[in-house]
C-alpha cells in the first residue's frame, strides 16, 4: 500500500465532513460570516498544528516566495470556494450533488496533473474524467 494512502482516507473523511457541516450551517448563518468562521477556525487549527510541531522540536518549516505565493492563491480558492458552497446550499443545492461537483474539480486536477506535472494519462484516469463529467450532467436536476 502506498505510504500516502491513509492520509488520503483522512483527507476524504475530513472534507466530506466539511461539506456536511457547511450544509448544516448554511441556513443558519450568512455566507460571508459563515465562510469567515470556517477559515478563521481552519487558521487556528493549523496554528495549533505548527505549535505542536514546535513543541515536539520539529517546528522548522521551509520557505520560498514561490511557495508563499502559491499558498496565497490556494487560500483565495479555498476562501472563495467556501463562500460559493454556502451560497449553493442557501439556494437549495443538495448535499448529494457535492460529490459530482467535487468530481468536476477532480477533472481539472487530473488534466493539470497530466499536462503540467507529467503524470501518466492512463485509461483509468481518462475514464475517471469521463465519468466525472457524466456525473455533473446527471445531477443537473
Amino acid at each position: 500500500m502506498a505510504n500516502w494512502f491513509w492520509y488520503a482516507v483522512a483527507a476524504a473523511v475530513l472534507y466530506g465532513a466539511h461539506q456536511i457541516f457547511t450544509r448544516l450551517a448554511a441556513d443558519r448563518i450568512g455566507e460571508g460570516l459563515g465562510g469567515f468562521v470556517v477559515e478563521a477556525v481552519a487558521t487556528l487549527t493549523i496554528l495549533g498544528y505548527l505549535m505542536a510541531l514546535w513543541i515536539a522540536g520539529r517546528g522548522e518549516q521551509k520557505f520560498s516566495w514561490s511557495g508563499f505565493n502559491y499558498s496565497v492563491l490556494t487560500g483565495l480558492c479555498v476562501g472563495a470556494g467556501t463562500v460559493v458552497f454556502f451560497l449553493f446550499f442557501q439556494r437549495g443545492g443538495p448535499l448529494s450533488a457535492v460529490p459530482a461537483i467535487l468530481a468536476g474539480g477532480a477533472v481539472i486536477m487530473t488534466l493539470a496533473g497530466v499536462a503540467f506535472f507529467h503524470e501518466p494519462a492512463s485509461w483509468q484516469r481518462l475514464a475517471g474524467i469521463a465519468l466525472s463529467i457524466s456525473g455533473l450532467f446527471l445531477i443537473r436536476r
